[in-house]
């Protein structure tokens, strides 16, 4: 299981992506969030045995006071809660932005099975 503990003093929102070979509407990847984490608060966000599924994870935070956690693997990420293949994106039908562009951070989880996310200043 993943799951990250947010040890930071404000709110938190968290967005996973995983490896997931021929995802249905394109890349390897899937992307899922978001997860509301108030502070000193943890959450599972993939239940699964990790290591089974691929060594490697991604993650993206953002503070409710704009501090984040954050690499360079850029994806579009939308407001709203999502489960979306990698290249997945969307814009309203004026063209304007129903998201925006957020850098994954790469997270190795090596051999384990479990692992924690501490979100920390």
């Amino acid at each position: 299981m993943l799951k990250f503990c947010n040890k930071y003093p404000k709110g938190i929102y968290v967005a996973i992506m995983y490896y997931s070979p021929n995802c249905s509407d394109g890349g390897d990847w899937v992307k899922k969030g978001w997860w509301r984490l108030t502070p000193g608060q943890c959450k599972v966000v993939y239940g699964g045995d990790l290591d089974d599924l691929n060594r490697y994870y991604c993650f993206y935070a953002k503070a409710d006071d704009g501090a984040v956690w954050a690499g360079p693997y850029k994806r579009f990420l939308p407001y709203q809660a999502f489960s979306w293949c990698e290249w997945t994106a969307c814009s309203h039908s004026d063209g304007s932005p129903c998201g925006f562009n957020a850098g994954f951070r790469l997270l190795d989880i090596n051999s384990y099975d479990n692992y924690t996310v501490n979100l920390v200043p």
